[in-house]
């Protein structure tokens, strides 16, 4: 994977990579975020070509259950396993400044989380 390439198993992202954290039912936490993000996108980009209500939700619903995730994921690296990687920290931020742009746009546009029929 290519964030093994990156990283170095003795430096900071090595040893955060490597963590007994770093894998949820057997899968690498990477690989479900690479999945979030590219379903992310592919809802964006129909929700640009055909937007409704329901997809916008979804996409806002993702954005926040990430941001829930890569607030956790940071915690670990500074509680726990007391290390930071930066590519991980990249990605956890980028997802938080999603939410934050998201909640933006949300009180100038506000829609429902839950899809209106």
């Amino acid at each position: 994977f290519p964030s093994e390439g990156l990283c170095k198993p003795n430096d900071n992202c090595g040893i955060v990579i490597n963590s007994e954290y770093s894998t949820f039912l057997g899968i690498k936490i990477s690989y479900y975020g690479i999945a979030a993000y590219v379903l992310l996108i592919i809802l964006t980009i129909s929700y640009l070509k055909y937007p409704r209500k329901y997809k916008k939700a979804t996409i806002t619903a993702g954005i926040l259950i990430g941001s829930l995730i890569s607030l956790y994921l940071i915690y670990l690296q500074q509680f726990v396993i007391g290390t930071y990687c930066k590519y991980c920290l990249a990605v956890e931020f980028s997802t938080l400044l999603a939410l934050l742009i998201t909640l933006f746009k949300r009180k100038k546009y506000p829609v429902p989380l839950i899809p209106l029929k």
